[in-house]
C-alpha cells in the first residue's frame, strides 16, 4: 500500500523502523550500560540527534533483561525521545496526556531529578502504567494527578507544558490504521487537540510544546495554524533530522511560520511518524 500525501509516496510496507532505546542517567552511567549490553551480544548505534539515544539489534528481547527491570534503559521511538528534548524542561513542567511515561521518565532525566512535574492522565489505568515506570526509572520530582486534560488549568500555571496530544495515529504503530480511520474520525481529532491547546495556553506562562505520532496535517499543521490565529503566540524554529512543516496544502499556503515545525517521516528516519512544534507566549 502506497502513502501519497503532503508530497510523500512511499510503500508503507517497505518501511522498517530501527529500534530504539534511551539510557537512563538517573540510575546507570551511559559508557556502562552500553559495555554490558555489548557483552551480552546487542549491536548499539549511538543516534546523532539525541542525547542518551541508540538504535539497537538484539537477539533477545530488550524488555525482560534485569538492566531493563532496573530502570536503567526505556525503551523508545527516537521522535518520542526528540520531543522531551525539544521542551529543554527547566524547573516546572506540566504534562498534560503523560501515560504510560515513556517522555514523562525523559523529563525528569533531563531535569535531573530536580524540579517539579505534574503529570496528568484521565485514565486510572494508563496512570497505573505511569506511576510503575516512574518508580522503575527512579523518578522522584513528579507528581501524577488521575484528572481530564481538558481541565488541567485548575491546578495551576507552569512555566512549560508538554500536550503530547492523543492521535489518530499512523500506519507503523497499527498496521489497520487505513481500514480503521476516515476524514471524519481524524477531524473529531483535531477538534480534540484544538481544545487540548487552548487548556495548554490556560495552564502555561512561557511555554507549549504540541506533539502528536500522528502524519495527518489536519492533526498538525492546521491545528498549529488554528492556534497561530487565535492566541497570542509564536513559534519556535526546531532544529533536527526531520522535515519542516508544510506549507501548503490543496493549493491554499498556510501561516509562514509552521516551516519552523518539524515532521519525521518513518521512510526518511527509520521512527515512528511524528509532528511537533514548540510555542512561545508572547
Amino acid at each position: 500500500m502506497h502513502y501519497e500525501a503532503l508530497g510523500e509516496n512511499f510503500d508503507v510496507n517497505e518501511v522498517v523502523l530501527k529500534p530504539a532505546l534511551r539510557v537512563n542517567t538517573l540510575k546507570i552511567k551511559e559508557e556502562e550500560l552500553v559495555l554490558r549490553l555489548r557483552k551480552k551480544g546487542v549491536f548499539l548505534e549511538k543516534i546523532p540527534f539525541l542525547k542518551h539515544g541508540y538504535f539497537y539489534d538484539a537477539p533477545f528481547s530488550l524488555g525482560s533483561t534485569p538492566e531493563y527491570l532496573f530502570g536503567y534503559y526505556y525503551l523508545q521511538d527516537p521522535a518520542s525521545q526528540f520531543v522531551a528534548e525539544v521542551l529543554n524542561p527547566q524547573k516546572e513542567v506540566l504534562d498534560m496526556c503523560a501515560s504510560p511515561g515513556s517522555k514523562t521518565t525523559y523529563l525528569a532525566q533531563l531535569m535531573n531529578n530536580q524540579g517539579t512535574i505534574v503529570a496528568v492522565d484521565n485514565n486510572s489505568l494508563r496512570l497505573k502504567s505511569l506511576q510503575n515506570n516512574l518508580e522503575r526509572c527512579s523518578v522522584r520530582n513528579t507528581i501524577t494527578i488521575n484528572k481530564d486534560a481538558n481541565y488541567v488549568s485548575d491546578i495551576g500555571k507552569f512555566e512549560q507544558v508538554l500536550l503530547d496530544a492523543p492521535c489518530s495515529g499512523n500506519f507503523c504503530i497499527n498496521p489497520k490504521y487505513f481500514s480503521q480511520r476516515t476524514p471524519e474520525d481524524i477531524q473529531k481529532k483535531a477538534e480534540a487537540q484544538k481544545k487540548l491547546l487552548k487548556e495548554a495556553f490556560k495552564a502555561s506562562t512561557k511555554e507549549i510544546v504540541y506533539s502528536t505520532c500522528s502524519l495527518e496535517i489536519q492533526e498538525n499543521e492546521l491545528v498549529v495554524e488554528w492556534f497561530l490565529e487565535n492566541f497570542d503566540v509564536e513559534l519556535v524554529a526546531i532544529k533536527g533530522p526531520g522535515d519542516s512543516g508544510v506549507v501548503e496544502y490543496k493549493g491554499r499556503k498556510l501561516h509562514k511560520d509552521i516551516k519552523k515545525t518539524m515532521r519525521f517521516w518513518p521512510h526518511k528516519l527509520g521512527t515512528q511518524g511524528f509532528f511537533v512544534a514548540k510555542f512561545l507566549k508572547k
